[in-house]
């Protein structure tokens, strides 16, 4: 069986450093994606589409590891795309005017016919509303800058000023802002999670 670690191959995507931003130069991957909106925190849109990308994700996984091509590789970490009609909802808190879409990066030897065979397995064996959903597709983003916030997602604001400072510098912003969560929230100390914040750059 081979065995591949993407998260160590794709380092440069799925790591930063909490000192400085980096710019990186982001190419196309292949995600399974949710589009929602609301407050993140008591949406059960939210709850249900996690649910449904990890579901899929871990069905693709444990058949291409039983399959014909015998690979096992790790699901990769959940990421997040946020925006809002009127981005001063992310300064006055108005979580509820909040949009976004979650991500799973999918390895890029699978197809849309086995996305759509896993998505067939998991509707049939756990029946989850999220599941529906689901949309499968490449995502560019490009040149963009990133940096690695640790602690509580409440408390990003500083490190996405740093970020959004050293982008303006250079070029300006374009795009969505994208969070990338590398830590386990159920086990890890809030002041222990790591997030990498990613910023399209012009």
């Amino acid at each position: 069986m081979t065995k591949i670690d993407l998260k160590k191959e794709l380092k440069a995507f799925y790591s930063a450093s909490a000192r400085e931003p980096a710019v990186v130069e982001v190419p196309t991957f292949n995600f399974l994606m949710v589009d929602g909106a609301g407050d993140p925190n008591s949406s059960g849109s939210f709850a249900e589409a996690v649910e449904a990308l990890y579901s899929v994700s871990y069905a693709l996984k444990f058949r291409q590891k039983k399959g014909p091509r015998q690979i096992d590789y790790g699901v990769m970490p959940l990421e997040g795309l946020w925006w809002s009609e009127d981005m001063s909802d992310f300064v006055t808190g108005n979580k509820d005017g909040w949009l976004w879409t979650l991500m799973l990066m999918q390895p890029s030897f699978i197809d849309a016919a086995e996305i759509d065979e896993a998505i067939a397995m998991v509707r049939a064996k756990k029946k989850l509303p999220g599941v529906e959903r689901l949309r499968f597709g490449a995502f560019t983003e490009g040149r963009c800058a990133q940096i690695l916030h640790i602690g509580p997602f409440a408390e990003e604001g500083p490190t996405v000023e740093r970020l959004h400072a050293f982008i303006d510098c250079q070029s300006g912003r374009r795009g969505r802002h994208h969070e990338i969560y590398l830590s386990d929230t159920r086990k890890a100390a809030p002041e222990k999670w790591k997030t990498i914040l990613r910023q399209p750059m012009l």
